[in-house]
C-alpha cells in the first residue's frame, strides 16, 4: 500500500502506564515474536512521527529508549491525563496517541489518519459504532478542554470530542490496511498474549 507524507509533523504518543496487574508485570516490556512491544512500538511510530513521547509513571524502566520520557501532569487520572501530558510536551501541532500494548500497530494506517487530520481536530478509527480513542491522531488545540475536564475529574477518555471537529474513520477504511487482524487489539492477559498470530 502505497505511504503517504502527513501534511504537518506529528508526534507520536505511547501510552504506558507500568506494572499491569492482570500480567503482573509492566506490559510494555513482553515479547511478541522476540521483541518488547515498547520497542516495536517506538520503531513503528519513527517511521512517521519526527518525536516520539513515552507517557508512563515509571520513567527509569524507560531510558534506554530513544524517545522523550514524560509523567502524567495529573496523577492517576488514566488514560485522559496520559493525552494531556502527551500533547502538552509535543512540539508538533498533532500526535497520534496509542497504548504500549498493541501489538499491530501499522506504520502505513498511522500515517493515513495524519494525513486525513487536515482540517480536522480528531480522527479517530471507528469500530462497531465506537471509536478507538487509543489509536487516533489529535490536535494541541485539544488542550484546554482536557485540562479543564481533568481538573473536574471527568476522565472519559472521548468526553472533550464534543465541540471539536471530528473525522471518524470507519471500518471500510480500516480493513485494507490489516489483512484481517485487529489493529486494536490491546494485550491485557498472559493467555492472550500467548495466543496471538505472528506479527510478520
Amino acid at each position: 500500500m502505497e505511504r503517504i507524507t502527513p501534511v504537518e509533523p506529528v508526534a507520536g504518543v505511547i501510552l504506558s502506564g507500568g506494572k499491569n496487574l492482570r500480567m503482573g508485570t509492566n506490559k510494555a516490556f513482553l515479547q511478541v515474536d522476540g521483541v518488547r512491544m515498547i520497542d516495536r512500538a517506538v520503531g513503528i511510530l519513527r517511521e512517521v512521527c519526527g518525536e516520539i513521547i513515552i507517557v508512563t509513571n515509571e520513567p527509569l524502566d524507560y531510558l534506554d529508549l530513544d524517545a522523550t520520557v514524560v509523567t502524567d501532569i495529573f496523577k492517576g487520572m488514566g488514560p485522559l491525563a496520559g493525552i494531556h501530558s502527551g500533547l502538552f510536551h509535543a512540539r508538533a501541532p498533532r500526535a497520534f496517541v496509542c497504548a504500549c500494548d498493541m501489538p499491530y500497530l501499522d506504520a502505513s494506517f498511522i500515517r493515513h489518519l495524519a494525513f486525513l487530520a487536515e482540517g480536522y481536530d480528531i480522527v479517530v478509527p471507528v469500530r462497531g459504532g465506537r471509536p478507538e480513542p487509543l489509536h487516533a491522531v489529535y490536535d494541541r488545540k485539544c488542550l484546554p478542554v482536557i485540562r479543564r475536564l481533568l481538573e473536574r475529574d471527568e476522565r472519559k477518555v472521548t468526553g472533550f470530542y464534543k465541540g471539536f471537529r471530528v473525522r471518524d474513520v470507519e471500518e471500510a477504511e480500516t480493513e485494507p490496511f490489516f489483512a484481517g487482524r485487529d489493529p486494536f487489539l490491546n494485550v491485557n492477559t498472559r493467555e492472550q498474549l500467548r495466543d496471538l498470530p505472528k506479527t510478520t
